[in-house]
């Protein structure tokens, strides 16, 4: 799983990166329109137009889906999207206009750098402007800017998240890929050993205090981490209409479960956009094995690429 979501024929990703503020946005355009389903499985989100992605709505395709950060400020990034996709004469055709159906969602990140510093629709332009075919950047980058992880005891012993992608291939050449921007209120874990890989710090020792653990005792009910989220996009080449999409969506949140322990908290707002772009045939069952993976593959790839920031430490730091 050394590729990225852009292996996903007729993708285009593309970022906007404001260090210094520590916040960003991340575009996934669709300008030809796709279908799409959303799951949404933390108790804190944030979202703008989740409602028509449901089975049975009259809109059947997006045109973009944008993750950002700036918590309910960055909603606002959405405005720019829309105006770049309909310059370009993208959207759903109500017959005076074409409308660009771009549904978003946002997660918190106003406690590190600029708690002013948010993306609006100038960001989700520019966002928009960078978009591109090419292997997605990883790291602080986009909506993964500020992001940060294991925050049980504050942004003071939290480590750094960030942005990650993965793509893996299955039967008759379907292609599925993920692209995370990962700001957990648990501990980011390898999937196979359950070693923690980036979490909340001992105060007192080096080493990790294991999130899930210390939430099942007295620490549990103090908890300081208002301020998580993870945002995630799964896409494949195989046709599936929204009702589908919508149950791989679903099924794509046991990667999430699988690489951020404990996951779906009442202080995350966890959301995963699942996209169809293609019309290759594949089983249903076989792309939720798959999506799980690439989004865990993910995960892992965005606190690896990370780098520290603003005084919050990272998996690697600089040479």
């Amino acid at each position: 799983m050394n590729g990225t979501l852009t292996d996903v024929p007729d993708l285009l990703v593309g970022h906007y990166t404001d260090p210094e503020g520590a916040t960003g946005c991340t575009v996934i355009l669709t300008p030809q329109g796709a279908p799409c389903g959303v799951a949404v499985r933390g108790a804190a989100p944030g979202s703008r137009e989740l409602a028509l992605l449901a089975p049975g709505r009259l809109v059947r395709a997006v045109h973009a889906v944008l993750l950002t950060g700036g918590s309910a400020f960055g909603l606002a990034a959405a405005d720019g999207v829309v105006r770049w996709l309909e310059e370009r004469g993208h959207g759903f055709d109500v017959g005076v206009a074409k409308v660009p159906i771009v549904p978003a969602a946002v997660l918190f990140d106003l406690a590190l750098g600029s708690a002013s510093a948010r993306p609006g629709p100038r960001e989700g332009y520019l966002a928009c402007e960078q978009a591109s075919r090419g292997p997605v950047e990883e790291g602080n980058v986009g909506a993964g800017t500020g992001a940060t992880v294991g925050k049980l005891l504050g942004l003071r012993y939290a480590m750094k998240g960030g942005l990650g992608s993965a793509s893996t291939r299955i039967g008759r050449g379907v292609t599925m890929g993920a692209l995370v921007a990962v700001n957990a209120l648990g501990d980011v874990v390898d999937p196979h050993t359950g070693r923690i890989l980036a979490g909340t710090r001992r105060p007192d020792v080096d080493g990790f205090l294991d999130t899930a653990r210390a939430m099942r005792g007295d620490l549990g009910q103090t908890i300081l981490g208002l301020m998580n989220t993870t945002l995630a996009v799964v896409a494949t080449d195989a046709a599936l209409d929204k009702a589908e999409l919508t149950m791989l969506a679903g099924m794509a949140h046991d990667g999430l479960a699988r690489a951020v322990r404990p996951a779906h908290t009442m202080l995350d707002g966890d959301t995963i956009f699942a996209i169809s772009t293609g019309n290759r045939q594949a089983n249903l069952s076989a792309l939720g094995a798959a999506a799980t993976d690439v989004v865990a593959e993910a995960i892992v790839r965005a606190v690896q690429a990370a780098r520290p920031l603003h005084g919050v430490p990272a998996v690697t730091t600089p040479d």
